[in-house]
């Protein structure tokens, strides 16, 4: 999903102008006529998210001055670009002092807005990697720091949420990279424990024979090597919140004594005469099913109703996809700070094609593609060239059976020539420079299946519309989900021709 910018003007011919420019530059609009319908837009319980505000200065009832005012007020951190027709210096200053991010002159062109646009995002999403950064060391995550616009995520947010006002235990699965850490952070973050220890252990990271005395502690000279006396990661976080991460790769042996230490609420160390008494909240996560585990007898089947009490499964970033785009800008700005790298943003067909790919790796591995592409980049802007992962996955997409013509789409269609694929060519969905065709017969004259030419058309508009998944669905006149199952089923027919994961 594109980022939302918020356009408040009371001169209806100029918010059309506006609307209209916001989004040729690639972003989505949410357009109002007042002051108070903007302040309404920001404020409300189930306000839509919202990425920056375009706001005019001079408007009857709640003017722009006092708009910024009533922001600053609610505690918004939302940058506003402010423009009139008035631009004199005393105006520029107000504005700026009330906590305006830039201001533009009536009327603005397209250019100048965009410049505008990206540079508010960037800052913005540098701040708030900056303040997600100083959480994470200060142990103060929250869900406002978790990044995300999808739907698919609304649900899961809201029962973290639910499970953050309570002590329940909490099981969280995923794959790999999705950010499982960082929700139980969350959730201890928002509870009534987060001014208490967070301590994470990665259980499969523990050697076998250490597990029980880096979990529950071990005495002075309990075995060969037990210099000194070590409390164990349950002691030290009494009080507070024990994250076990790949919790399925405890060894049996150390499961029993984690199923009696959660039944009592004592552990008892290594060498030790007599059980100590903790109060801990248990957060666990996998990236396996446990419960497949429970079956094939890895997994002890009590310790697993101990742990599954609230079941939470984060899905892989394939499923969220409208929250690539923001992930981007998040780390492209943070990155950049650390590199001390100038450059100003990623291209709409590279962002366009990243929000396709796969991303097996999820959330991690897209910073890390990231991470590389600033650093090796010697523009200004991040395109394909820069993503070596968008070449790999985006190989195949366009491939079809060899009884048919391609569908061309991308820099193909810019040629001034029209083109004709097997005697039959029916325009569709025309960028401004030419227009697309779709072929209706194979090489040897016979009809296409509807779902062969349903899929291509669907991946035309996918370009066409820069990967905007929202914005495909409304004009083709279906549901986004509906959207995303049919080019899953295309890529069921024929793997060759890809899927929702790798569209582009």
């Amino acid at each position: 999903m594109a980022a939302t910018i918020l356009i408040a003007d009371d001169d209806a011919v100029a918010r059309r102008l506006v609307e209209n420019m916001v989004q040729k530059c690639g972003y989505e609009t949410i357009v109002v006529d007042s002051g108070d319908a903007a302040l309404a837009a920001l404020t409300a319980a189930d306000a839509q998210s919202i990425d920056a505000v375009v706001l005019d200065l001079v408007m009857p009832g709640l003017d722009g001055m006092g708009v910024l005012a009533k922001i600053r007020e609610a505690g918004l951190n939302i940058p506003v670009i402010v423009q009139t027709a008035h631009g004199g210096i005393d105006n520029v200053v107000s504005a700026m002092r009330a906590g305006a991010q830039d201001f533009v002159v009536k009327p603005v062109g397209v250019e100048r807005l965009q410049v505008s646009l990206r540079n508010a995002l960037n800052a913005s999403a540098l701040k708030g990697e900056l303040q997600r950064i100083r959480h994470a060391k200060e142990g103060r995550l929250t869900f406002a720091d978790v990044i995300t616009r999808s739907e698919t995520m609304a649900g899961v947010l809201r029962t973290a949420q639910k499970a953050a006002a309570s002590t329940i235990p909490v099981l969280i699965e995923g794959e790999s990279g999705v950010g499982k850490e960082l929700f139980a952070r969350a959730i201890h973050g928002s509870g009534e424990r987060k001014t208490k220890p967070f301590v994470a252990v990665n259980c499969g990271a523990i050697p076998d024979n250490l597990v029980e005395s880096i979990l529950f502690g071990h005495e002075k000279g309990a075995f060969t090597g037990a210099t000194e006396r070590h409390l164990g990661k349950f002691v030290e976080a009494s009080g507070g919140t024990l994250f076990l991460d790949e919790v399925g790769e405890l060894p049996l042996a150390a499961q029993v004594k984690l199923l009696r230490a959660l039944q009592e609420g004592t552990v008892e160390a290594v060498g030790g005469r007599r059980p100590v008494k903790v109060d801990v909240r248990i957060v666990s996560a996998t990236n396996r099913k446990l419960l497949d585990h429970v079956k094939g007898g890895k997994f002890r089947e009590d310790l697993f109703y101990r742990l599954h009490v609230l079941p939470l499964t984060i899905p892989p970033l394939r499923m969220r996809r409208e929250d690539i785009p923001h992930l981007l800008r998040h780390f492209l700005a943070r990155f950049c700070a650390e590199e001390n790298r100038p450059i100003t943003g990623i291209s709409g067909e590279a962002m366009a094609q990243l929000s396709q790919l796969e991303w097996p790796g999820n959330i991690r591995q897209l910073e890390n593609a990231v991470y590389r592409a600033v650093v090796m980049s010697d523009h200004d802007q991040l395109g394909i060239a820069d993503f070596p992962v968008s070449a790999a996955q985006s190989a195949a997409p366009h491939e079809h059976s060899q009884h048919a013509e391609p569908l061309i789409v991308g820099p193909a269609f810019h040629s001034t020539e029209p083109t004709m694929v097997s005697g039959s060519e029916i325009p569709i969905a025309p960028l401004p420079t030419a227009a697309g065709t779709l072929a209706m017969l194979t090489s040897a004259g016979e009809m296409r299946p509807l779902e062969e030419m349903e899929s291509e058309i669907i991946r035309f508009a996918i370009s066409h519309y820069r990967g905007q998944m929202s914005e495909v669905a409304r004009r083709l006149k279906i549901g986004r989900s509906t959207l995303y199952r049919k080019l899953d089923d295309a890529a069921a027919e024929d793997p060759a021709s890809g899927s929702a994961d790798e569209a582009s």
